[in-house]
C-alpha cells in the first residue's frame, strides 16, 4: 500500500498523491448498469419496447413513417393513454375502474344536455367534466363506505351508465359542436394527442413529487400501514376515483369532437380494457403500491404501434389480439421479477 502523508516544508503543507499501485473501485458492467436502469426506471422496458417496434415498422412498411399514417397512431393512442393514466391513479392507490370507458361515452352526451339548458360550450364542457367526477365520486364511496370491492361496483356501474347514454342519445349518434372552442378541445388533428401528453406531465409530477402522490403509493401499498401513520386513505381512494373519471369524461369529449360525433356506444369496454393493458405494459402493478404515468403513456403508444404497424402488414385483427395477450402476460411477469430485483438491490 501507498503511504499518505503530510508534511510542512518551507511553510507549505505537502500532500503526498496516491500512486497507481492503490486499489480502484471498478466500474459496473454494461450489465449491471441495464439491470440496474431497468430496477430504478420502470418506463426503460417499455420504452425500447417502443422505440424497437417503431423501428422495425419503418423498415417493413415505407408508409408506416408517413404524417398521414402518424396521425393515426397519435390519435388512436391519445384516448387509450388518457383513459391508461386516469386508471393508474386506482391501480395505484389499490382499486380498478371498470367503468371509465363508459364514462368516456356518458359524458360528451352530459355536455349536450348542458347546451340545450343554456350552458355555453365551454361552460357545458366543465359541467360535463363535474358530472362525471361525481360518477367517480359514486364509485368510491360505495367503495370504501361498504367494503364492496371496486371491481363489482365499478362493473355495476358500467352497466348503469350504458343505459344512462342510450337514454340521453335516444340510442343515436349526435353532431358535436363547431367553432373555436371546439378545435381547441380536439377539432385540430393532434389536439387530442397534445392533451393527453399534457395530463401525463400533470399527473406524472403529482405522483412523483408531491404529498397527493406519496399518500397514493403508500395506501395502495400498505393500507394498514398508511392509515396508521395518519393517512385518510379512504379520502386518497375516492378522490383518486374522481380524478380518474373526470379524465376519461373530459377524453370522450375530446374524441368525440375530434371524430365529429357523439356516439352513445364510443369507448366502452373494450376502451377501458385497452386502457388497463396500457397501463400494465408500461409497469404499473394490479396489486397497488407503484405505477408510473409515463410507463402508461408509452404503453399506449406502443398498442397503437403494434396495431397499427401490423394492420399496414395485412395481419388480421385476430392475431393482434394474439399478441395484445400474450404482451399483458409477459409485462406481468417481467414486472414481479423487476420488483424482486428491486428489493434485492435495496437489500445490498
Amino acid at each position: 500500500m501507498s503511504e499518505t502523508a503530510e508534511r510542512e516544508a518551507g511553510g507549505e503543507q505537502i500532500v503526498a498523491e496516491p500512486t497507481a499501485m492503490e486499489p480502484v473501485g471498478r466500474r459496473p458492467s454494461a450489465v449491471s448498469r441495464t439491470a440496474d436502469l431497468l430496477a430504478r426506471r420502470r418506463e426503460a422496458s417499455i420504452a425500447f419496447v417502443a422505440i424497437v417496434l417503431f423501428a422495425f415498422f419503418w423498415v417493413q412498411h415505407g408508409a408506416f413513417f408517413t404524417t398521414g399514417n402518424q396521425r393515426v397512431v397519435t390519435q388512436f393512442a391519445a384516448p387509450m393513454a388518457m383513459l391508461a393514466i386516469a386508471q393508474v391513479m386506482n391501480l395505484v392507490s389499490g382499486e380498478i375502474d371498470l367503468s371509465l370507458g363508459h364514462v368516456f361515452a356518458f359524458a360528451p352526451f352530459v355536455m349536450l344536455s348542458a347546451q340545450d339548458w343554456g350552458f355555453p360550450l365551454p361552460l357545458a364542457v366543465v359541467f360535463a367534466v363535474i358530472v362525471a367526477s361525481l360518477v367517480g365520486l359514486t364509485n368510491g364511496l360505495i367503495t370504501v363506505l361498504t367494503g364492496v370491492p371496486s371491481f363489482i361496483t365499478t362493473l355495476g356501474m358500467l352497466f348503469f351508465l350504458n343505459g344512462v347514454t342510450l337514454h340521453l342519445s335516444d340510442a343515436r349518434p349526435h353532431r358535436t359542436p363547431d367553432g373555436g372552442f371546439a378545435d381547441w378541445i380536439g377539432g385540430a388533428n393532434f389536439s387530442i394527442f397534445v392533451w393527453a401528453v399534457v395530463l401525463t406531465v400533470i399527473l406524472h409530477i403529482v405522483l412523483t413529487n408531491t404529498r397527493w402522490g406519496v399518500y397514493t403509493v403508500a395506501t395502495g401499498g400498505n393500507p394498514v400501514g398508511a392509515s396508521e401513520a395518519g393517512i385518510r386513505t379512504r379520502r386518497v381512494k375516492i378522490c383518486n376515483f374522481m380524478i380518474a373519471a373526470a379524465i376519461a369524461g373530459f377524453a370522450g369529449i375530446c374524441e368525440g369532437i375530434r371524430v365529429r360525433s357523439f356516439f352513445p356506444l364510443a369507448g366502452g369496454s373494450e376502451l377501458m380494457f385497452f386502457g388497463v393493458a396500457a397501463a400494465v405494459i408500461g409497469g404499473t402493478a394490479l396489486f397497488g403500491g407503484s405505477g408510473t404515468m409515463i410507463g402508461a403513456f408509452l404503453g399506449a403508444f406502443v398498442i397503437s404501434v403494434l396495431r397499427d404497424g401490423l394492420i399496414l402488414n395485412g395481419i388480421s385483427a385476430f392475431t393482434f389480439n394474439m399478441i395484445l395477450g400474450a404482451a399483458i402476460i409477459a409485462s406481468m411477469i417481467l414486472n414481479s421479477g423487476a420488483n424482486r430485483l428491486r428489493l434485492r438491490m435495496r437489500k445490498t
